[in-house]
Order: C-alpha cells, then sequence, then structure tokens
C-alpha cells in the first residue's frame, strides 16, 4: 500500500474515532482502550519501546491532529469538537506473526500492519487498539490472532505503567 493512502486511511479512521461519544467508546468490545492520567507526550515513548520490546516494530508514525489541525479553518465548528488535545498513531508490524497469519488465513492479512492511536483529552492520554479477534471470528487464524491481541495489550499496559 502507498503511504498516501496508508494517511488517508488513517486519517479517516481519526476522524471516526474523534466523532464518537464517550459513552460510545467505553462500551465499545471491538476497541481495546487504556486511559491514563498522563499527557501523550509522557508515554508516547514509553509504548513505542514496549511495543518494540515484544517485537511488534513501529514502522510509520503519524501525528493525525497535526493533519487535522490544518483543515481547521475550513471545517470551521466542525473541527474538532471533541477537543482531543493530541491525535497520534503508531502502525506496527511483527513479521513471524504476520507469515502465521498468512498460513492460516491470507485473507487475515487485512489487518497487517496494526496500528493503535493515542488520543489527549484535558491531559489524560487514551490508547484505543482494535482487537484483530472482533474481525476474526470464525477465522483459522483466530488463536494466532488472539495471541497478538494479547500480546500487544500487554505491551500497551506495561508502556503506560
Amino acid at each position: 500500500m502507498r503511504i498516501d493512502k496508508l494517511i488517508k486511511k488513517l486519517l479517516l479512521f481519526a476522524l471516526l474515532v474523534a466523532s464518537y461519544g464517550t459513552a460510545a467508546e467505553q462500551n465499545n468490545a471491538a476497541v481495546y482502550r487504556q486511559q491514563v492520567d498522563k499527557p501523550v507526550s509522557a508515554v508516547y515513548d514509553s509504548v513505542y519501546k514496549s511495543l518494540e520490546e515484544a517485537r511488534f516494530f513501529v514502522v510509520f508514525e503519524p501525528d493525525i491532529g497535526a493533519n487535522l489541525a490544518r483543515f481547521g479553518d475550513k471545517w470551521g465548528e466542525d473541527y474538532n469538537r471533541n477537543n482531543l488535545s493530541v491525535i497520534r498513531s503508531m502502525v506496527f508490524c511483527n513479521g513471524w506473526y504476520a507469515n502465521k497469519v498468512s498460513n492460516l488465513d491470507p485473507g487475515m492479512l487485512g489487518l497487517c500492519p496494526l496500528h493503535l492511536t493515542l488520543i489527549e483529552k484535558e491531559g489524560k492520554a487514551t490508547v484505543l487498539f482494535n482487537r484483530p479477534t472482533a474481525i476474526a471470528k470464525n477465522s483459522p487464524a483466530t488463536a494466532v490472532l488472539q495471541e497478538i491481541e494479547d500480546e500487544v495489550i500487554a505491551a500497551i499496559k506495561a508502556g503506560l505503567k
């Protein structure tokens, strides 16, 4: 996938995340979320390092908030209604797991690469991660995707300590 297409997809994802109300975010079991009473700037590097230590290598780091801010004048009152001060993502992959998934169910390679998004509101950082198992129901790769999900969530938790 070309980088410009990936950026467009990530921007669309960020817009969707920003448009959901708090109740919807909290009730969506398909999205793992963890909030800490620290700004994104205080946890970003430790989450990155934790992912890499778990062998999920970060390949791209879009600053979605900065990209969206360029449209603030154009979008007017529709811009950033949730008052998020930061929206950043990490796109990451583990080649060994990608190979395992491709061997079991090539259709699940649509999950590769994985990503997480960090948002900040009122000085509190929230990490959002789409659970691969929410998409992989009835896939032959479900067990492997559960392992991936568990390891990524463990890395997020370790990075937010």
